[in-house]
């Protein structure tokens, strides 16, 4: 059996990284950085224009049709390109806040412990929320420059899009964890001691290696889960996606050295994003008890052969 994505998937795949490379590049990046709007409002009209958001809604509501499978790579080009915004929620809003699919409104989402939401200033509407509009909110300083935090007393009720959103969530943390890993064997490649390039290094190699691993055996996970959609393997595809993202980000850091955490570089936005990500929808908390509970729930009672 021949688990890859089809013709058209990868169709997919290539247009929305041309999308995002020709709109969201490096300058772009900095410049949200060093203090321009964080969700660029053209930007996500043009996603919306191009079905990123209205992707799974059915073709009868306005939408293109797909399902989770092709969900997941897109949301990891937009995680490879470190797109701000609350692009999970938005997506997961299609068909429920008008505007949403149509990329119009920016919509987030209480997926944060402590009653924390971010984009809460950038967005039109909260999911799941009780009223209309978007309430008020405490700023929270976060440790991503690119995604504000505010504490907001009823952020919404998230319980029925978490399984959805803890994929989405995973898919971009393996778009991270793969651009990281680029940006490593990059600099192995060009950065040179000792007349050679560092990645001739054995200890440089074996970082790259793991980061490499760690990527692929998360994406291939998050695809698996996708076809699924069992929440269980949701669950621990969050959980390696976390994984890849969080620690390719810190070898990525170790492969540039000390010039890895100057502002200037793109290394260590990927870690503090990934850092972030990690809490959204699904703690790894919340992922391993979601797990130990299935494992219970399939073991069934203790037979007479059984230890005590």
């Amino acid at each position: 059996m021949h688990f890859q994505p089809t013709e058209d998937q990868e169709a997919l795949r290539a247009g929305v990284r041309a999308l995002l490379a020709g709109r969201y590049g490096r300058e772009e990046l900095r410049a949200a950085v060093d203090g321009g709007p964080v969700v660029d409002r053209a930007l996500w009209r043009e996603l919306g224009t191009a079905g990123f958001f209205a992707l799974r809604l059915p073709e009868s509501a306005g939408g293109v049709g797909l399902g989770l499978a092709e969900g997941v790579l897109v949301f990891e080009e937009a995680g490879r390109a470190l797109l701000p915004g609350p692009l999970v929620a938005t997506h997961l809003a299609a068909g429920v806040v008008p505007g949403a699919a149509e990329g119009t409104a920016v919509v987030t989402a209480g997926d944060l412990d402590g009653g924390l939401v971010a984009y809460l200033a950038e967005a039109d509407a909260v999911l799941g929320a009780a009223g209309p509009g978007v309430p008020a909110g405490e700023p929270v300083r976060s440790v991503d420059p690119l995604t504000p935090l505010h504490r907001v007393a009823a952020p919404g009720e998230v319980a029925p899009y978490r399984t959805a959103g803890a994929l989405l969530t995973a898919a971009l943390q393996v778009g991270s964890a793969l651009r990281t890993l680029e940006l490593a064997v990059r600099h192995a490649g060009e950065r040179e001691q000792f007349g050679q390039p560092i990645g001739a290094f054995q200890a440089v190699k074996h970082l790259c290696a793991g980061m490499l691993v760690r990527a692929e055996v998360a994406r291939t996970a998050v695809y698996a889960a996708a076809v699924t959609e069992d929440a269980g393997e949701v669950a621990a595809a969050g959980l390696l996606a976390d994984e890849a993202a969080v620690l390719g980000a810190r070898d990525c850091l170790q492969v540039h050295g000390g010039m890895g955490f100057t502002w200037e570089a793109d290394v260590h936005l990927h870690l503090k994003r990934a850092w972030v990500r990690a809490r959204q929808w699904r703690t790894a908390e919340q992922a391993e008890e979601l797990l130990a509970a299935e494992l219970l729930a399939g073991a069934g009672p203790p037979g007479p052969g059984d230890a005590p």
